[in-house]
């Protein structure tokens, strides 16, 4: 989620100040090194409500004092930025895969916002860094335009995520599968910690440097943790509550990380680093939205687990710290019912209950059952139940017409209208509260491509049409329907990796 920020406003970016915290930390943390400029740069998108959390004016990126587009494309910094490579290790797909770093990414450095937090910026694309291996550095405009638009579509959602202030193009050209177009993405979150920051040093055996990160985490983002007994345990049982939220986010939502790395992982429980992500269309809980993923480690209904094991390799860097098993295993433990019982409440509140109820659990999963046999699309059911009339069944065709086998659905029906009635819910106020909690509009794949069809073609509106459309994702927007519908047959086809 966005820190609090005061609403003064910035004029320019003379009134910035600009601190690089994370590189005072040392040498020993990163790399300071400049970007490598990408060449004719041009705005493809930006985010006004990101601005807007730093207090930054909607035309901060065409105003010529701000020289906006210089800095988001690596030829300039403002005063006081510092462009630093992080070094990290990780665990991808389940196996240690030793140093890692910011291949492609530079933290520019940590804008005051004036009420004691901070804000980092980031800029992914900027070229290549000593943790590249043999990556090139580069971002292409078909993955930037995605990382911009979900970043943004899943804070609108209210889940806790890294946002995008802007997404830069250029005509410069890089291989990936085939010869694309360069561009890079100017990214904020109050922390860009990750789980392998931490995995690092445990594996270099520098507990100097391990106990250093880990007391800055402590000064800048944990500080209530500070007073613990042992607080280098109460910032781990933190993290796990953190990310058995998230998790329970991304499940109750229909989102697809596709690439539950140790290195994606934010000591915050942000949703970082967009890659090969999807949201479900028919819901299929095996779901694997990353065409990489060959054994499907990262599917859908494998996420919490996944989880759960990330914690673990970020309660094993820790372990040194902590100075104590049976303590580190305890401030695992909260996940365990943390998460079911987040789970719990955020599917209740999608079925408009306000009450608890012991069989709530069944009515939930029997629906999802009944989904997953049909594949019915997961967002439209959701939407579509909003509607749910206690008093006409000839009112609740929309949601009925999904089903093939309709008399699973009526009987499952007799069973949902008989508990609502019990707790006196009433239509239209359950209506309204349950169209607050399941979108209309989410960042389909079809969509994405679509627009970044037309980006690639020089048309750029349709990335910023959407933007604007997934700002609103709980309002009825009637007059962009189309973008709610059922996905085409061609979406299919369309096949997410690791490069994109």
């Amino acid at each position: 989620m966005s820190p609090a920020v005061d609403r003064r406003r910035v004029a320019s970016p003379r009134d910035l100040t600009l601190i690089n915290r994370y590189a005072a930390l040392g040498p020993a943390f990163g790399t300071a090194l400049a970007a490598q400029p990408v060449p004719a740069p041009y705005w493809v998108a930006t985010s006004d409500t990101a601005a807007r959390w730093l207090g930054w004016p909607p035309d901060w990126w065409c105003r010529p004092e701000w020289e906006a587009l210089e800095v988001c494309s690596g030829h300039r910094v403002w005063p006081g930025m510092e462009p630093t490579a992080t070094v990290y290790s990780g665990h991808q797909f389940g196996v240690w895969a030793g140093q890692l770093g910011d291949g492609r990414a530079l933290l520019l450095g940590e804008l005051d916002v004036g009420d004691g937090s901070g804000v980092e910026v980031q800029i992914k694309g900027s070229g290549r860094t000593p943790y590249s291996r043999m990556g090139d550095g580069r971002a292409v405009l078909r993955s930037s335009i995605r990382e911009f638009l979900c970043s943004e579509a899943m804070h609108h959602l209210g889940i806790p995520t890294t946002r995008a202030l802007a997404v830069v193009g250029s005509p410069l050209p890089v291989r990936r599968e085939q010869v694309e177009t360069a561009a890079v993405v100017t990214r904020l979150a109050p922390s860009f910690l990750r789980f392998g920051h931490f995995e690092h040093f445990c594996h270099h055996d520098r507990p100097g440097d391990l106990r250093r990160l880990a007391d800055y985490a402590l000064e800048r983002y944990f500080p209530d943790c500070r007073s613990a007994a042992n607080p280098y345990a109460a910032l781990l049982e933190e993290v796990t509550r953190r990310t058995a939220s998230l998790m329970a986010d991304w499940q109750a939502v229909g989102f697809c990380h596709g690439v539950m790395n140790t290195d994606n992982m934010s000591l915050l429980g942000l949703t970082i680093d967009y890659g090969p992500f999807g949201f479900l269309d028919g819901f299929d809980p095996a779901h694997v939205c990353n065409h990489s993923d060959h054994h499907g480690r990262y599917a859908y209904n494998r996420q919490p687990n996944v989880a759960f094991w990330n914690l673990h390799a970020l309660a094993q860097a820790l372990l040194p710290l902590i100075g104590d098993m049976d303590a580190t295993l305890a401030a695992l433990e909260p996940y365990r019912s943390e998460f079911p019982r987040a789970l719990e409440a955020r599917m209740r509140a999608k079925l408009g209950l306000a009450t608890e109820e012991p069989d709530d659990r069944t009515l939930i999963e029997d629906l999802l059952q009944l989904m997953a046999q049909e594949r019915t699309d997961y967002t439209i059911a959701w939407r579509r139940l909003c509607d749910f009339r206690l008093d006409d069944d000839s009112r609740n065709t929309t949601v009925r017409d999904l089903f093939i086998d309709r008399a699973a659905f009526d009987a499952w029906a007799v069973r949902y209208r008989e508990r609502l009635l019990r707790e006196g819910s009433r239509d239209d106020e359950r209506r309204e509260r349950m169209r607050r909690v399941n979108p209309k509009f989410i960042l389909r794949n079809h969509l994405a491509e679509v627009a970044i069809r037309q980006a690639q073609q020089g048309d750029h509106e349709e990335v910023r049409r959407l933007l604007r459309v997934l700002e609103r994702p709980y309002d009825e927007q009637p007059e962009h329907e189309a973008y709610a519908g059922f996905p085409p047959a061609w979406a299919t086809e369309i096949e997410v990796s690791c490069s994109s």
